[in-house]
């Protein structure tokens, strides 16, 4: 007898990008995500902005996740959303949406942390992907997250260290703000970074102790270096901005790999995935494939539309979850500031 299959609808709504996924089983049948150009104009994401654009967006891009899936939604066999952690406003729109369907249809209801989601990705079923073997090293870097956590296996991890105040991805974001470039400015950093010295300039690395990360020293110290030089020479960022970029991006890219060396010698474990939106960033992913040959790791990097934020990422886990049948209350609650 043929396996009944499990048609799982994900709803991302964490930040700015509204998200929706239809999972059949562990295989994507599709992944739409609607972006918010909006907050170019304003250099960062403003929150209320974010969720009025989610209400506007959610019908539409659930509406065009099943049908690019081919399938009605009287299928679908349980709903999983984000939960936390992320902008409140942007949460409950999410979680407002995923409860009224889950229960209009009366299917179950399944709660996704999107921190979680990031790892859980990797277990998607792609053509020529990898999936790490438990136990592993995930390292997690995005806008507002860098962990590294211990997964020893789906629903058992632990954060062995993470950032004391701002995020890698903000690092990017306001280094790129100083140097005149627009948002999100991480893109354009590596970009240029591939054209530049990457020793031309040198930054601070935070001294922070364990596998804890702090990035808020660096980009004050990036701030003062280019006030500095542009009073010496006010066509300075022009002139040297590929070699600015290239040694920003070093300096990152070392401060990383030298916790994720850390977080190796302590557990023992060699298997490093990474997860997140900065794990677009060729650097990062260049710098992980040069350890495997130096240092004898594996590493594992996703499929660059499951990198952002992004619905199929919520679907895996609620497909996941749907096998133990840990499903939620109607009476859950978004949580901004949810622990992993």
């Amino acid at each position: 007898m043929e396996k009944e299959n499990i048609y799982i609808l994900g709803i991302e709504s964490s930040c700015d990008d509204t998200s929706a996924a239809i999972l059949c089983n562990n295989q994507i049948l599709s992944n739409i995500v609607a972006d918010q150009k909006i907050h170019a104009e304003y250099g960062g994401v403003v929150p209320e902005l974010a969720s009025r654009a989610h209400q506007q967006n959610i019908v539409p891009v659930v509406h065009q996740a099943l049908e690019k899936a081919n399938i009605k939604k009287e299928q679908l066999s349980a709903i999983a959303f984000t939960r936390g952690p992320g902008l409140m406003g942007s949460l409950l729109v999410g979680t407002s949406f995923a409860k009224s369907l889950a229960y209009g249809l009366d299917i179950p209801l399944i709660d996704v942390n999107h921190m979680q989601a990031h790892i859980l990705a990797h277990f998607i079923d792609e053509k020529d992907h990898n999936k790490p073997p438990f136990p592993f090293l995930a390292m997690t870097i995005s806008g507002g997250h860098t962990q590294i956590v211990k997964v020893s296996s789906y629903f058992e991890m632990d954060v062995l260290g993470e950032t004391v105040d701002d995020a890698v991805g903000e690092a990017y974001d306001k280094s790129g703000k100083v140097l005149g470039l627009g948002y999100p400015a991480g893109p354009e950093i590596d970009r240029r970074a591939q054209l530049g010295n990457p020793k031309a300039y040198q930054f601070t690395k935070p001294k922070v102790d364990g596998l804890n990360f702090s990035f808020s020293g660096l980009k004050t110290n990036i701030l003062y270096f280019v006030q500095r030089e542009v009073k010496a020479n006010p066509n300075f960022i022009e002139e040297n901005l590929n070699d600015i970029c290239a040694s920003i991006q070093y300096t990152i890219i070392g401060i990383l790999m030298a916790k994720l060396k850390l977080a190796v010698k302590q557990t023992g474990i060699k298997h490093i995935a990474i997860g997140g939106g900065v794990s677009a960033n060729s650097g990062i992913r260049k710098a992980l494939k040069d350890a495997e040959q130096k240092f004898g790791w594996t590493s594992y990097i996703p499929k660059f539309e499951y990198t952002t934020d992004n619905a199929a990422m919520i679907a895996i886990v609620g497909y996941l979850k749907y096998l133990e049948k840990d499903f939620s209350d109607f009476d859950v609650m978004a949580t901004a500031r949810l622990k992993l």
